[in-house]
């Protein structure tokens, strides 16, 4: 699927069966730089995250980074003192053969919350992933980040800066527990342009903003979520930050891969088979508008009623209502897509027939016009089946 791809300059990668999963599936991922990139990253705002992620936010003060490494099938997450140490570990011999620092090495791990980290099958691991890395293995790679995954996810992006020709190559794994602020959900963006490093933290941050943190797939909040971008400079170009010419060519490129990675997730919700658009218009603020949208989009009564084809607008009255937004019942116009379901606060003359045209789709959107202001907001998320149930419990 993703052969054919490969890494911008300076980058190599690899994706291997270590053994922390059965039957030889992958479940180790690298991604390396050749040479310091500049580093930015953004995480969980979970009250509860996991070890890598606290190790990760110490290294992400270093600024430069040479290496990812990731593994899949078990989460390091409540594991205390004894996974602080290991995921410290997986940077120690990560550096080691790379001859870098400890801090240019940032670690991920996804899976089972609670089990201690197979520390030994790791790192025999990591000394794997870094003989078998290079710049064509971008398949492996993704595959080795999955866990509920049912395909691998990549994005890439090509352009110029300072007429030099640069690019873009992000992956990303997640299906479950997804919701904005961030999913369990890890993403690399790897990229050969060189960016001033709070530059591109500003970049990265803006661009998550609008790509993972607008999905929702079952309103749970992960442990492990990150999201990394490293920028080695390999392109050749002047350093870019907020004030260069290229700059808007630069994040718009980012902003579109993390866009591209972030609907990949929801189109591969667990269970789903649904994708769907929440739109609200008309609140009082884009913070109110964002409260509606989200409540809309994490309520399981819409997300069943979608899945059975069941145009149940009056659920989506009660999301609304209880939101926490500004509401005035007889003020609210919802559409599915440009079919109206309310008018008024009260139901429209429409066929339930019509409705039910547009929720048999397996992808529409939900249309929302609350009439108190200009605030507006979008939430991307999916349906709820009953193979949602059977992957979880």
């Amino acid at each position: 699927m993703y052969s054919e791809i490969t890494l911008p300059k300076g980058f190599k990668c690899a994706g291997i069966a270590a053994g922390i999963k059965p039957a030889s599936v992958k479940d180790m991922a690298l991604i390396l730089s050749e040479t310091p990139a500049a580093s930015a990253g953004v995480f969980t705002t979970n009250q509860v995250c996991a070890a890598p992620v606290k190790v990760c936010r110490e290294h992400l003060e270093h600024g430069l980074a040479r290496a990812i490494v990731m593994n899949s099938g078990v989460a390091n997450a409540c594991t205390g003192s004894e996974g602080i140490v290991a995921a410290k570990e997986m940077a120690a011999e990560a550096a080691r053969l790379l001859n870098c620092a400890p801090q240019e090495v940032f670690v991920c791990s996804t899976g089972k919350i609670g089990p201690q980290l197979p520390l030994d099958k790791i790192v025999a691991g990591i000394g794997t992933l870094i003989s078998a890395a290079d710049a064509e293995s971008v398949q492996k790679t993704a595959e080795a980040m999955m866990t509920t995954d049912t395909r691998p996810k990549v994005s890439v992006a090509e352009f110029a800066v300072d007429g030099k020709p640069a690019k873009i190559v992000g992956f990303a794994k997640g299906a479950g527990m997804i919701e904005p602020n961030m999913a369990t959900m890890l993403s690399y963006i790897t990229t050969d342009a060189a960016v001033e490093q709070h530059a591109l933290q500003a970049a990265l941050k803006k661009a998550v903003d609008s790509s993972f943190n607008r999905i929702s797939v079952d309103g749970d909040q992960s442990t492990n979520d990150t999201v990394l971008a490293l920028a080695n400079g390999e392109a050749g170009n002047t350093k870019l930050d907020e004030n260069s010419a290229d700059w808007a060519v630069f994040s718009e490129a980012l902003e579109r891969v993390c866009f591209e990675l972030a609907m990949m997730i929801v189109h591969d919700g667990e269970g789903a088979d649904k994708f769907v658009t929440v739109n609200v218009k008309g609140a009082v603020s884009e913070i109110e508008a964002d409260l509606a949208a989200r409540a809309v989009a994490n309520s399981m009564l819409n997300k069943t009623a979608w899945a059975g084809t069941y145009p149940d607008w009056g659920r989506i009255m009660d999301a609304i209502g209880y939101s926490k937004a500004k509401v005035v019942e007889e003020m609210v116009d919802i559409l599915y897509d440009e079919t109206q379901a309310v008018a008024k606060g009260c139901r429209s003359t429409v066929a339930q027939e019509a409705l039910i045209k547009v929720v048999s789709q397996t992808e529409f959107a939900i249309n929302i016009d609350l009439h108190l202001g200009e605030g507006s907001a979008t939430v991307y998320t999916c349906n709820c089946t009953e193979e949602y149930v059977r992957i979880n419990y």
